[in-house]
Order: structure tokens, then sequence, then C-alpha cells
């Protein structure tokens, strides 16, 4: 699957829907202390993906907050000092009508100059998509603990089997094996 212009498979010059999610995946799921989480929507995107879940039905604040968590699975939700503000933003630009319901609450629909904006950016939408639903699959792929737990048993068991052993030793020449087997296994799987 080929996104962005050209079909390149690169949008903006950043990098692939795969390599996105996979980097996404890997600062958040993973718990590395000390490192940035990575980004979610570059410059602009949040705004066409609003833009496009108000155009399929319209929608409170709220509720954009929460399909855009479901089209990550359950892994990102954007923080609604964020949200509203583009929101807001979207309406100043004519992309968006704002009205108040019988609650009290604001909710969006798209206007004409809104569904025009759409039609031009069907190729960046897309790719945003796509990268939403990499993020879903390497949420789903990706279970941190159950990783991080496996190789603390991995290392654990490294240690108590050849604490005493002697540099060369052939037990840690198997255990070596043993390690770099498994490493071309996970490497091969698709």
């Amino acid at each position: 699957m080929k996104f962005g212009p050209g079909g390149s498979g690169r949008g903006r010059g950043g990098p692939t829907a795969e390599k996105f999610a996979r980097a996404f995946a890997e600062s958040a799921f993973e718990g590395g202390k000390g490192r940035r989480r990575a980004r979610m929507f570059r410059r602009g995107e949040l705004k066409l993906l609003a833009l496009h879940l108000i155009a399929e039905e319209t929608r409170h604040g709220y509720d954009l907050i929460r399909q855009i968590e479901e089209l990550t699975g359950g892994h990102y939700a954007p923080s609604p000092g964020i949200v509203y503000p583009t929101l807001t933003l979207m309406a100043e630009m004519d992309l968006i009508d704002e009205k108040v319901d019988d609650d009290g609450k604001k909710i969006y629909s798209i206007t004409e100059a809104g569904s025009a904006r759409l039609a031009e950016d069907k190729a960046q939408i897309a790719e945003i998509l796509a990268r939403l639903e990499g993020v879903s699959k390497m949420g789903e792929a990706s279970d941190g603990a159950s990783v991080r737990r496996a190789m603390h048993n991995l290392k654990s068991a490294i240690a108590i089997r050849l604490g005493d052993e002697e540099k060369g030793s052939d037990k840690i020449l198997e255990v070596t094996a043993i390690i770099d087997e498994a490493a071309s296994k996970i490497e091969r799987l698709k």
C-alpha cells in the first residue's frame, strides 16, 4: 500500500506509515525511560483528521477524542488542550460549523469549505488513517509488559546458568548460539 503524493510511500517528507507506527510503538509501549514519546501528528494533521471525522458525522469534541483513541486501538488519545483549540481554529477558518446542542455542549459539523479541503487532501488523510491503523496493529503486537517480562526472565536465566562459567567455556558458547538463533527467528517473523 502506497501513500502520499506520487505514491512513494512517503508523505510530506516523513516516514512511511509502517515505520511511523513502529517508531511510535517502540517509544510508547517499550517504556523507555528518558526517551521522548514520538509525536502522533505532524503539523496540520490533527486538523485534517478531525475534519474527516466530522465529515463522517456531527460530533462533540469529546467524541473526536474517543474516535481517535479508537482508531489507535486505545493506545493514543489527544488531550482536550489540543483538540478544543484546534476545533476553535477550524471554526474560525470556516471549515466547520459550531453549534450548541440541547445539553449546552458544542457540536461540530462540516461546511462547504471543509468538504472542499477534504477533497484536496484525500491522499494525506489516507496516510494519516493508515498510520493510526498501524499504531493500533503495532500496539496489538507489542504487548510491552510481556516482552519485558520475557527479556527479564532470559537475563535472569543467563545470569544464574552462566554466573560461574569461565570465558570461552562450552556452556557460554552454547547459550550464545541459542540466543543468536532466537534473535534470528524473531527477525524473520512476518
